[in-house]
């Protein structure tokens, strides 16, 4: 008997997850502050501007979620972004650090501190618009259209940074070894999810592409003549089944055959996987690559094929280091929204990716707060979670997201105090990371 259709997955772990996450949301406490930012009058001027773009920003969101584009091909995007900050005073330079579609405009430089609220406006393929972009690229140019008009009488300056290709490209890793990022402080931005939450783990990823070369033979004439590429790839591919035992929870590898040979009757010379690898802190992912590049030279030596390791053709993303003082002021401003950002360790961290953003928060001190636009059981790059995206719910977080950001681009400029905290976190942490040099 033929079975045509696989059979469906279970879901009674996702459903009592989904109760279990229900409950711990019920009973969180969100993050506090004691630090109180700007001062009101700044505040209130911050909201008002807000306001006043709102209706651009959300007609740029359903704009830009109309017209999806792939990473570094965001020429449409970035051009209607630069045009929405034009109709509002500020004239943006779009091309930048070597890539057309990157974006950056400052208000007047001085000498105080300077924070970037970040954009992304890249799609995915076939999906369009199913991680949110449209939303993260118009709540930022909100976030910087607020601060900047309070920023010269803070003492300090804001900039929009529009990084483009964060769906695997790294952007944000290009720009800022171009030197983009060299006179910025601090970088705040948010993402849209399923949940509102101030502190998310984002997971450090690497790319990995193994290719075997073995010897080329008649599968049936003369098999004894060849070295099989193809046993190989398929050793080393149960080889990192068989490691997945011993990885820790948060740790992730996953990978595919992009090459098995062409015919049956002809022994393959060349044999090729592509691996993704996933884990929560640097440290750990360095340690997983050398894990991975054992089971490649292993596979390659109980075949007699020899194997080619080929690292991060896009830039490695390094994990979120967390920035609990900047995130309990974004709570502080969203729970004027109506918002109730959660603090990590209430939604499951598993369910969870990685991102760009993590490179530069090893640079210096970041934020991604977690932006609620869809049900809490509709997951990142999906179908459904594009059309929460380009929904009433997601023009809401769009309104919400942009006084957010903007309120705490205005915190961190207008209070020394929250500033001093910021840095003191980052700095006992670690400080800055030489992240180009960190897996070489």
């Amino acid at each position: 008997m033929t079975h045509h259709d696989p059979v469906p997955p279970d879901d009674s772990y996702l459903r009592s997850l989904v109760e279990a996450t229900a409950d711990a949301v019920a009973a969180a406490e969100p993050l506090s502050s004691p630090h109180t930012g700007a001062d009101e009058a700044t505040r209130a001027e911050v909201t008002a501007a807000v306001e006043r773009s709102s209706p651009d920003l959300v007609a740029l969101s359903q704009d830009l979620h109309a017209h999806p584009e792939e990473g570094f091909a965001e020429h449409r995007s970035v051009r209607a972004l630069a045009e929405l900050l034009k109709r509002h005073g500020h004239e943006a330079t779009v091309g930048v650090g070597g890539l057309d579609t990157a974006l950056r405009v400052s208000t007047p430089r001085q000498e105080g501190p300077h924070i970037a609220v970040l954009a992304e406006y890249d799609a995915l393929p076939g999906l369009g618009h199913a991680c949110g972009h449209n939303v993260i690229c118009t709540t930022a140019a909100g976030g910087f259209l607020g601060a900047a008009t309070v920023a010269e009488r803070l003492g300090g300056r804001v900039s929009l940074i529009g990084t483009p290709a964060e769906e695997g490209g790294g952007g944000k890793e290009i720009l800022a070894r171009a030197g983009v990022f060299d006179d910025v402080d601090a970088v705040i931005m948010l993402h849209p999810f399923s949940h509102d939450i101030a502190l998310h783990p984002f997971l450090g990823r690497r790319q990995l592409e193994m290719v075997f070369h073995g010897v080329g033979a008649h599968a049936s004439a003369q098999p004894f003549m060849g070295r099989n590429a193809l046993d190989a790839a398929v050793a080393a591919y149960q080889g990192v089944s068989a490691l997945r035992q011993q990885l820790p929870q948060s740790d992730r590898v996953h990978g595919v055959f992009t090459d098995g040979g062409a015919r049956p009757n002809v022994i393959p010379a060349r044999a090729a996987l592509l691996f993704y690898l996933r884990s929560q802190n640097p440290e750990t992912l360095r340690d997983l690559a050398a894990r991975m590049t054992s089971i490649a030279e292993g596979a390659a030596a109980m075949t007699g094929c020899g194997v080619e390791l080929t690292w991060d053709a896009q830039a490695a993303y390094l994990p979120i280091r967390f920035n609990t003082a900047l995130a309990g002021r974004w709570t502080a401003n969203q729970l004027g929204t109506g918002r109730k950002p959660l603090p990590p360790g209430v939604v499951p961290e598993s369910l969870t990716g990685s991102t760009d953003l993590g490179n530069l928060s090893y640079r210096m001190p970041a934020l991604h707060p977690m932006l609620a636009v869809s049900g809490p059981t509709v997951a990142l790059h999906t179908k459904e979670f594009a059309a929460a995206a380009g929904s009433e719910t997601g023009d809401a977080g769009v309104r919400d997201g942009a006084l957010g950001l903007a309120l705490t681009a205005a915190d961190y400029l207008g209070d020394a105090e929250l500033r001093q905290a910021v840095h003191d976190e980052f700095e006992a942490a670690g400080g800055a990371l030489d992240v180009p040099s960190f897996f070489a």
